[in-house]
C-alpha cells in the first residue's frame, strides 16, 4: 500500500504539468489530444517490442480497453477545452469533482454499498467548485467543460480499477491509447470542418512540448497510476488526483500570473478541495496501519 501511494503521488505530480503544457501547445483541444494519444501509442508499442513483451490478452478484453480508451480521449478533450475557454487554474480545479462522481458511480458499477464518508468528501470537493462557479461568472463555460471532463474521468477510472488485472499495465495503456486515437482520427475531419480556423499542424515548439506531454505526463504517469490501482481504490486514486490542481495552479501562478484574474471565491473553493484530500489521506494512512 505504501509503495502504491508513492507511485500514485508521483503520477499526480507529473499530471500537474499537463495543464501548463496545454497552454504552451498552441493547438486546439481535439488535435492536441489526437497527437498526444498517437505519440503515446507509438512510444508504448516501441517499448513493448524492445522488451519483447508478449501481448497476453483476449479479444474481448482488447475491445474492453479500446472502449476505455475512448473515454480517456473524451476526458482529455473536455479537459483541454476547459483550459482553452477559461484558464489553467479553472480547468484543473474542476477535476476535483471526479472524486464526487466516483463516490456515487463506483458502488453502482461494482454493486457495493456506497460509503457515506466518501460521498461526503466528494461533496466537499464539489462545494469548492460550486463556490468558484457561483462567483466567477466569466469562467462558467470552462467550468462546465471541466465538470464533464471530471465525470468521464470517474467512469474510466472505475472501469480501469475493475479490469486492471486482465493484462500488463503497459499493454492496457497501449490498447487504451490506440482506442482513443482511433476515435479522434474519425472525429478530426468533422471537427476541422466545423472549426476551419482551428490550428492542427504543430510547430517545432509544439512538437517538443507534445513529446514531453506524451512521454513524461502520459506514458510514465499512467504506468505508475495503473500499478498503484492494483492496491488502492478508484476513489482514493481520484481524490488524490485532486492534488493535481494544486501543483498545476501553483505553476500557473508563477508562469502565467493567473492569480491576478482570480478572486477570493477561488481560494475558498481550493480550501474545500484541499481539506477533502487531507481527510482522505489520513483515512487511508489509518487503515494501512491498523
Amino acid at each position: 500500500m505504501k509503495q502504491s501511494l508513492i507511485q500514485l503521488h508521483i503520477s499526480v505530480l507529473l499530471a500537474g504539468f499537463t495543464g501548463i503544457l496545454g497552454v504552451f501547445i498552441q493547438l486546439n483541444e481535439l488535435p492536441l489530444v489526437w497527437y498526444r494519444m498517437g505519440i503515446t501509442a507509438i512510444t508504448l508499442l516501441i517499448i513493448l517490442l524492445w522488451r519483447k513483451q508478449t501481448f497476453a490478452i483476449t479479444p474481448r478484453n482488447i475491445l474492453l480497453f479500446l472502449g476505455i480508451g475512448v473515454l480517456i480521449a473524451l476526458h482529455w478533450v473536455f479537459f483541454y477545452a476547459s483550459i482553452k475557454l477559461a484558464n489553467v487554474s479553472i480547468g484543473l480545479v474542476c477535476f476535483a469533482a471526479t472524486s464526487f462522481f466516483t463516490a456515487v458511480l463506483e458502488p453502482l458499477f461494482n454493486r457495493k454499498k456506497a460509503h457515506a464518508v466518501e460521498v461526503g468528501l466528494g461533496l466537499l470537493s464539489l462545494l469548492g467548485i460550486y463556490i468558484i462557479f457561483q462567483f466567477d461568472v466569466k469562467f462558467r463555460t470552462g467550468i462546465l467543460f471541466g465538470l464533464g471532463s471530471a465525470l468521464i474521468a470517474a467512469l474510466f477510472s472505475i472501469f480501469n480499477k475493475k479490469n486492471i488485472h486482465k493484462a500488463a499495465p503497459q499493454t492496457i495503456m497501449l490498447i487504451e491509447m490506440t482506442g482513443g486515437f482511433l476515435l479522434l482520427t474519425i472525429l478530426l475531419p468533422f471537427y476541422l470542418q466545423q472549426n476551419p480556423t482551428s490550428k492542427w499542424i504543430p510547430t517545432m515548439p509544439d512538437l517538443f512540448w507534445l513529446l514531453i506531454l506524451a512521454w513524461l505526463c502520459t506514458v510514465l504517469a499512467m504506468e505508475l497510476m495503473l500499478k498503484a490501482l492494483r492496491n488502492i481504490s478508484a476513489f482514493t486514486q481520484n481524490l488524490t488526483l485532486n492534488l493535481e490542481p494544486v501543483y498545476g495552479i501553483l505553476l500557473a501562478f508563477v508562469l502565467f500570473h493567473e492569480n491576478k484574474y482570480l478572486n477570493s471565491s477561488f481560494y475558498w473553493g481550493i480550501f474545500c478541495i484541499a481539506l477533502s484530500v487531507i481527510i482522505q489521506m489520513r483515512r487511508v494512512n489509518k487503515l494501512y496501519h491498523t
